[in-house]
Parts: structure tokens; C-alpha cells; sequence
């Protein structure tokens, strides 16, 4: 018996034991295999109960689910043999690798206040890890994060240092092809006091900068909170968006548990031509086994356009 029916028939035969009340057809449509039309991007973690807690299990489930795509903020701190590992499966599962976080100033104004040498030659030595960790797991994309607002500084000097600390770190990636996105955040549930929080400032900084290797994360769940108005933003803004993540409004939940119409907003995104991977960063709304499966159901609902 090979993995796939395993996996169909050990979960059919869990779900019984559980008195679970998900149709079988349903079941069978999550795990028949089948690539969706667009590379949406789990993460380590989001389907543990049903492939467990190894990471390279992870990955080869979601690739039995039908997904090609993967991310992970926190590659680079895992050990460079397990990177190694992670990408040589990625390679042979046809899976593309999304971004993992380079650079982020959480609670620090740093970024928007200082143009100093020394501080430039950090953020030099930072994108060199980055563009290594990218070389082991075949990365295009690792996410930046300017990092909080200078209460004691005006604006307009925030955004021309921002615009100057980009360039020197796209000076890094240029030449390895690594493209940083940047993601504005919520201010409101999630990252208050942050410096980069819509798409039209995000829009604006990768214009001053002026780099192949500096362009836009579009969190949809973070710009559903911010400004909304998602479709005309992603095509206003769409020459410098390189990054698509999502996550449903309220809650940071999966598609079809909240407002957001995921359904149109895919299919938006796919009729334009995109064929980059859409971030699945956000997290389950019911637990267990079960609530993984629901995950996939949601995608399968979505992607069906």
C-alpha cells in the first residue's frame, strides 16, 4: 500500500473510531492528490497531528495533499544540516520554497532613525546569512520588517532612512538574486506602533529604492485590517508585489472563517497572472487532526474558480 491510501485509510478508519461527521466525499477530495491551481504555502507545524512532529514528514504530506509550496519564518535559526535536509526535499517533492524572515525590528526604531556606517555594515552582514540560507533551501524571497516608528522623528526623514538602509541590503541580494518583500502589519490586533503598516507605503518605499530585489509582502490579513479595499489595492500596487500571504478576518484563521472572500480575491489574483505562492500564515480554527483536514477542505473550496 503505498503512503497516499495509507494516509486515506488510516484517517477513514480514525474518523470512524471518532464518530467523526465529515463526509467521506469530502475526505476523499482533500487526499486524492490533485495540485492546486496556485502555490499556496503551509508552514512547519500547521499539519503535525496528521504527519507528525518531523519536519521532512510535514512536508511530504502536504505534498501528498497536493500543495508545491512551503515557507518558514524561522529557517534561519534552525541548524544548517537541517536547512540542508529541508531543501534537498523540497527539490525532490517539487515543492518551491516561500519566504523565510531575514531581517525584522520588532520593537526597535532603529531602521527608520539610523544611517550609519555601522549600522549599514550590520544590515550588510545580516542579508549575507540570509542570502546563504537562501542557497541551501532554494529561496527567491525572505520577508523584511522595518521594524517600529521614531516617535521623535519626522516622518518624512523615517521613510528617506528606510529607503537608504533598503538599498544598501538590496546591494547584497541583487547579485544572489534574493528578493526581500516587505510586509506591511496591522497596527490595530496584532503590531502596534510599527512603521510599515499599508501597501501604498509599502508601494512607495520600493519606488524610492528602486531594485529588483526590494518589493512587497501583501498580507491579506494584516490589509484587511489597516485599509481593506484588497482588490483595488493588490492592482494599484501590483508592479512591486512580489508576495502574497493570507489569513481570514477576524481571528488569523484559515479561508471561509471569516470575512474576507478568498474565493474571488484567488481567482482575482490567478486571472492577473500571478504564479508566485500565497503564505498560509495563519493558524487553525479547530484542533487536532480534523482541524488540519478542515484547513485543506477550505483551500480546495477557494482554489475551486
Amino acid at each position: 500500500m503505498n503512503r497516499r491510501n495509507f494516509l486515506a485509510t488510516s484517517l477513514a478508519v480514525a474518523g470512524a473510531a471518532a464518530g467523526a461527521a465529515t463526509p467521506s466525499k469530502l475526505r476523499a477530495a482533500s487526499l486524492d492528490g490533485k495540485k492546486f491551481k496556485m502555490k499556496y504555502a503551509p508552514h512547519f507545524g500547521m499539519f503535525r497531528h496528521n504527519a507528525g512532529k518531523n519536519p521532512l514528514d510535514q512536508l511530504k504530506f502536504a505534498a501528498d495533499q497536493g500543495f508545491t509550496a512551503w515557507e518558514d519564518n524561522g529557517m534561519m535559526k534552525k541548524p544548517v544540516d537541517l536547512q540542508e535536509k529541508i531543501g534537498k526535499t523540497m527539490v525532490k517533492l517539487g515543492i518551491t520554497m516561500g519566504v523565510f524572515v531575514a531581517y525584522s525590528g520588532f520593537g526597535k526604531t532603529e531602521f527608520v532613525t539610523k544611517m550609519s556606517q555601522d549600522f549599514r555594515n550590520q544590515l550588510r552582514s545580516q542579508m549575507k546569512k540570509a542570502v546563504e540560507v537562501a542557497k541551501r533551501v532554494n529561496a527567491m524571497w525572505c520577508t523584511v520588517v522595518p521594524g517600529n516608528v521614531n516617535q521623535k522623528l519626522e516622518y518624512d526623514y523615517q521613510m528617506a532612512n528606510c529607503i537608504e538602509n533598503l538599498k544598501v541590503m538590496s546591494e547584497i541580494c541583487e547579485p544572489a538574486g534574493l528578493v526581500m518583500v516587505l510586509e506591511p502589519l496591522n497596527w490595530w490586533a496584532n503590531h502596534p506602533g510599527l512603521f510599515l503598516t499599508k501597501i501604498p507605503q509599502a508601494y512607495c518605499i520600493c519606488k524610492g529604492v528602486g531594485s529588483p530585489s526590494c518589493k512587497i509582502l501583501d498580507d491579506l490579513y494584516h490589509q484587511q485590517i489597516s485599509e481593506g479595499n484588497l482588490i483595488p489595492n493588490i492592482d494599484m500596487a501590483w508592479d512591486e508585489i512580489a508576495y502574497f500571504q493570507m489569513g481570514d478576518n477576524p481571528g488569523r484563521k484559515e479561508p471561509t472563517t471569516g470575512e474576507i472572500n478568498y474565493k474571488n480575491v484567488f481567482k482575482h489574483i490567478h486571472n492577473k497572472g500571478y504564479k508566485g505562492v500565497m503564505g498560509m500564515e495563519h493558524g487553525n480554527s479547530k484542533p487536532g487532526k480534523e482541524g488540519e483536514m478542515a484547513v485543506i477542505r477550505a483551500y480546495r473550496e477557494c482554489d475551486d474558480f
